[in-house]
């Protein structure tokens, strides 16, 4: 049985704070060829001067993920985020033919300020609709993935069950087995 999908523009976060493997250290942003591919999907242009700020977005979106979990994002995560979506202003477009509107990054925005209003609408989008707070992070400190929850609950902890969850519950089980007299 496979994985449901993420829905709508949370898929662009989604993949964007899984550029990086935390267990195989590979990042996909460290080379030209996956800023580009990043650069494409989102609509933006990104070029290596971007890179260190789309790696700052990252990270703030997988500490704003991490705390859908429960743990509190980390020290100055909250504010380098919102300090980078507060560089990244948005525009309400109006469709002249059907009157539909569409948050946009504001005119002129380039680079990691352009991808940082694009994410910044996609956010803006999923709280509205409700499906915000269920995009997040791996609790597996090796891992932190980003996943949608589908679970009826909400409350889903590590991005596979076969895997991180696996490992985790056998951490549990060999801690209260060491612990146990006898």
């Amino acid at each position: 049985m496979g994985e449901k999908e993420t829905p709508g523009g949370l898929v662009l976060i989604e993949e964007l704070i899984n550029t990086v493997d935390l267990e195989s250290g590979e990042d996909r942003l460290a080379g030209a060829v996956g800023l580009a591919a990043l650069a494409e999907r989102a609509g933006v242009a990104l070029t290596a001067d971007d890179r260190a700020g789309v790696v700052a977005l990252r990270e703030g979106l997988r500490e704003a993920c991490r705390a859908h979990t429960g743990p509190a994002m980390r020290e100055g995560s909250a504010k380098a985020l919102t300090e980078a979506f507060a560089r990244a202003p948005l525009a309400l477009r109006v469709d002249g033919a059907t009157g539909d509107t569409a948050l946009v990054p504001a005119p002129g925005l380039r680079g990691a300020a352009a991808l940082a209003a694009r994410v910044a609408a996609l956010v803006a989008v999923a709280e509205a609709e409700g499906t915000w707070r269920r995009l997040k992070v791996c609790e597996a400190d090796t891992c932190r993935w980003a996943y949608y929850d589908h679970s009826p609950a909400g409350h889903r902890r590590w991005c596979s069950m076969r895997i991180c969850g696996s490992r985790a519950k056998m951490r549990a089980y060999r801690e209260r087995a060491r612990r146990q007299p006898g």
